[in-house]
Protein backbone atom coordinates (compact mmCIF):
# COMPACT_ATOMS: atom_id res chain seq x y z
CA UNK A 1 0.00 0.00 0.00
CA UNK A 2 1.37 3.32 -0.72
CA UNK A 3 1.30 5.97 1.37
CA UNK A 4 -0.81 9.06 0.80
CA UNK A 5 1.88 12.14 0.92
CA UNK A 6 1.20 13.94 3.92
CA UNK A 7 0.06 17.95 2.98
CA UNK A 8 2.83 20.65 4.05
CA UNK A 9 2.70 22.27 7.40
CA UNK A 10 0.97 25.46 7.28
CA UNK A 11 2.32 27.98 10.26
CA UNK A 12 -0.92 30.22 11.25
CA UNK A 13 -0.19 33.63 11.91
CA UNK A 14 -2.00 34.43 14.72
CA UNK A 15 -1.10 38.34 13.81
CA UNK A 16 -2.81 38.71 10.66
CA UNK A 17 -5.77 35.87 11.35
CA UNK A 18 -8.26 38.48 12.75
CA UNK A 19 -10.77 36.08 14.32
CA UNK A 20 -7.75 34.85 16.32
CA UNK A 21 -6.57 38.04 17.22
CA UNK A 22 -10.02 38.71 18.57
CA UNK A 23 -10.04 35.35 20.57
CA UNK A 24 -6.61 36.25 21.97
CA UNK A 25 -7.76 39.94 22.92
CA UNK A 26 -11.28 38.87 24.51
CA UNK A 27 -9.06 36.05 26.68
CA UNK A 28 -6.67 38.43 27.55
CA UNK A 29 -9.28 40.71 28.85
CA UNK A 30 -7.75 44.01 26.55
CA UNK A 31 -9.86 46.41 25.28
CA UNK A 32 -13.29 44.25 27.03
CA UNK A 33 -15.29 46.71 28.78
CA UNK A 34 -16.41 46.19 32.86
CA UNK A 35 -20.27 47.04 34.06
CA UNK A 36 -19.34 50.76 34.34
CA UNK A 37 -18.18 50.87 30.88
CA UNK A 38 -14.10 51.17 31.68
CA UNK A 39 -11.62 49.50 29.59
CA UNK A 40 -9.39 47.31 31.13
CA UNK A 41 -5.90 46.50 29.74
CA UNK A 42 -5.78 43.15 30.71
CA UNK A 43 -7.03 40.47 33.17
CA UNK A 44 -4.37 40.87 35.84
CA UNK A 45 -5.75 44.37 36.16
CA UNK A 46 -8.99 42.65 36.75
CA UNK A 47 -8.04 39.94 39.07
CA UNK A 48 -5.46 42.49 41.14
CA UNK A 49 -8.56 44.99 41.52
CA UNK A 50 -8.44 47.80 38.96
CA UNK A 51 -7.93 50.71 41.38
CA UNK A 52 -8.73 53.26 39.67
CA UNK A 53 -12.22 51.99 39.26
CA UNK A 54 -12.90 52.58 42.93
CA UNK A 55 -11.45 55.90 43.14
CA UNK A 56 -13.53 59.11 43.03
CA UNK A 57 -13.05 62.82 41.96
CA UNK A 58 -13.79 64.65 45.00
CA UNK A 59 -16.02 67.49 45.23
CA UNK A 60 -14.26 70.68 46.42
CA UNK A 61 -14.10 70.81 50.41
CA UNK A 62 -15.38 67.18 51.09
CA UNK A 63 -12.07 66.69 53.08
CA UNK A 64 -12.66 69.35 54.99
CA UNK A 65 -16.20 68.32 55.75
CA UNK A 66 -15.10 65.53 56.76
CA UNK A 67 -12.42 66.78 59.30
CA UNK A 68 -15.21 68.97 60.72
CA UNK A 69 -17.86 66.24 61.02
CA UNK A 70 -15.10 63.92 62.57
CA UNK A 71 -13.94 66.80 65.26
CA UNK A 72 -17.69 68.02 65.87
CA UNK A 73 -18.68 64.18 66.47
CA UNK A 74 -15.39 63.52 69.02
CA UNK A 75 -15.75 67.10 70.91
CA UNK A 76 -19.71 65.88 71.64
CA UNK A 77 -18.99 62.50 72.20
CA UNK A 78 -16.44 63.43 74.79
CA UNK A 79 -18.74 66.14 76.65
CA UNK A 80 -21.36 64.07 76.72
CA UNK A 81 -19.23 61.23 78.43
CA UNK A 82 -17.39 63.68 80.51
CA UNK A 83 -20.33 66.35 81.36
CA UNK A 84 -23.85 64.86 80.80
CA UNK A 85 -25.59 67.10 82.95
CA UNK A 86 -23.97 70.30 81.81
CA UNK A 87 -24.61 69.10 78.41
CA UNK A 88 -28.64 68.69 78.69
CA UNK A 89 -29.10 71.53 80.72
CA UNK A 90 -27.71 73.63 77.98
CA UNK A 91 -29.33 72.11 75.34
CA UNK A 92 -32.89 72.08 77.19
CA UNK A 93 -32.76 74.63 79.81
CA UNK A 94 -33.29 72.22 82.83
CA UNK A 95 -32.42 70.28 84.77
CA UNK A 96 -30.48 67.19 83.59
CA UNK A 97 -29.56 64.92 86.50
CA UNK A 98 -32.32 62.14 85.68
CA UNK A 99 -30.70 61.65 82.45
CA UNK A 100 -27.21 61.55 83.05
CA UNK A 101 -26.67 58.01 81.96
CA UNK A 102 -28.68 58.28 79.25
CA UNK A 103 -26.48 61.16 77.83
CA UNK A 104 -23.40 59.73 78.75
CA UNK A 105 -24.39 56.59 76.80
CA UNK A 106 -25.31 58.91 73.56
CA UNK A 107 -21.65 59.85 74.38
CA UNK A 108 -20.16 56.37 73.12
CA UNK A 109 -22.41 55.95 70.81
CA UNK A 110 -20.75 59.86 68.86
CA UNK A 111 -17.41 58.56 69.84
CA UNK A 112 -17.95 55.34 68.23
CA UNK A 113 -19.55 57.21 64.65
CA UNK A 114 -16.20 59.66 65.19
CA UNK A 115 -14.48 56.71 65.13
CA UNK A 116 -16.00 55.91 62.18
CA UNK A 117 -15.30 59.31 60.40
CA UNK A 118 -11.86 60.11 61.12
CA UNK A 119 -10.99 56.38 59.46
CA UNK A 120 -12.78 57.10 56.46
CA UNK A 121 -11.25 60.80 55.87
CA UNK A 122 -8.09 58.52 54.71
CA UNK A 123 -9.99 56.61 52.30
CA UNK A 124 -10.16 57.25 48.58
CA UNK A 125 -13.19 54.91 47.79
CA UNK A 126 -15.72 56.26 46.94
CA UNK A 127 -18.22 53.92 48.78
CA UNK A 128 -16.83 54.46 52.24
CA UNK A 129 -16.75 57.66 51.81
CA UNK A 130 -20.60 57.78 50.30
CA UNK A 131 -21.62 55.35 52.81
CA UNK A 132 -20.16 57.59 55.78
CA UNK A 133 -21.70 60.59 54.09
CA UNK A 134 -25.20 58.44 54.44
CA UNK A 135 -24.47 57.77 58.11
CA UNK A 136 -23.82 61.10 59.00
CA UNK A 137 -26.79 62.01 57.04
CA UNK A 138 -28.94 58.99 58.64
CA UNK A 139 -27.73 60.40 62.18
CA UNK A 140 -28.78 64.27 61.88
CA UNK A 141 -32.42 63.16 60.66
CA UNK A 142 -32.77 60.82 63.41
CA UNK A 143 -31.91 63.20 65.87
CA UNK A 144 -33.70 66.42 64.25
CA UNK A 145 -37.51 64.14 64.39
CA UNK A 146 -36.27 63.27 67.96
CA UNK A 147 -35.53 66.42 69.09
CA UNK A 148 -38.04 68.26 67.07
CA UNK A 149 -41.05 65.40 68.48
CA UNK A 150 -39.45 66.18 72.24
CA UNK A 151 -39.68 70.03 72.01
CA UNK A 152 -43.29 70.09 70.69
CA UNK A 153 -43.92 67.42 73.65
CA UNK A 154 -42.96 70.45 76.38
CA UNK A 155 -44.24 73.12 73.98
CA UNK A 156 -41.01 74.90 74.57
CA UNK A 157 -37.98 76.51 72.27
CA UNK A 158 -35.46 77.20 74.86
CA UNK A 159 -32.52 78.95 72.66
CA UNK A 160 -29.76 76.33 72.87
CA UNK A 161 -32.59 73.73 71.55
CA UNK A 162 -33.11 76.08 68.54
CA UNK A 163 -29.87 76.40 67.45
CA UNK A 164 -28.99 72.72 67.55
CA UNK A 165 -32.21 71.86 65.59
CA UNK A 166 -30.80 74.72 63.02
CA UNK A 167 -27.23 73.72 62.49
CA UNK A 168 -28.53 69.91 62.22
CA UNK A 169 -30.67 70.89 59.79
CA UNK A 170 -27.61 72.67 57.86
CA UNK A 171 -25.79 69.46 58.63
CA UNK A 172 -28.28 67.21 56.96
CA UNK A 173 -28.31 69.39 53.92
CA UNK A 174 -24.40 69.55 53.61
CA UNK A 175 -24.14 65.73 53.58
CA UNK A 176 -26.53 65.08 51.40
CA UNK A 177 -24.80 67.65 48.96
CA UNK A 178 -21.68 65.73 49.16
CA UNK A 179 -23.41 62.01 48.83
CA UNK A 180 -24.90 62.97 45.50
CA UNK A 181 -21.04 65.31 44.68
CA UNK A 182 -19.56 62.23 45.60
CA UNK A 183 -21.84 59.90 43.77
CA UNK A 184 -21.77 61.44 40.37
CA UNK A 185 -20.42 59.62 37.38
CA UNK A 186 -17.53 61.95 35.99
CA UNK A 187 -17.67 63.43 33.00
CA UNK A 188 -15.75 62.41 30.09
CA UNK A 189 -12.79 64.84 29.30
Amino acid sequence: MAAKPQPPLVKKHSQTDLVSRLKTRKILGVGGKDDDGEIHRSKISQVLGNEMKFTMREPLGLRIWQVVSAIMFSVVGVTALIFPKRLYETVFDEDGSSTIMAVRLYGGALLSISLIMWHALYMAEKLIVRWTLLTETFYFSVQFIVTSALLIEKGALPQGASLLQFSRALFILISIYFYYQVGRKPRKM
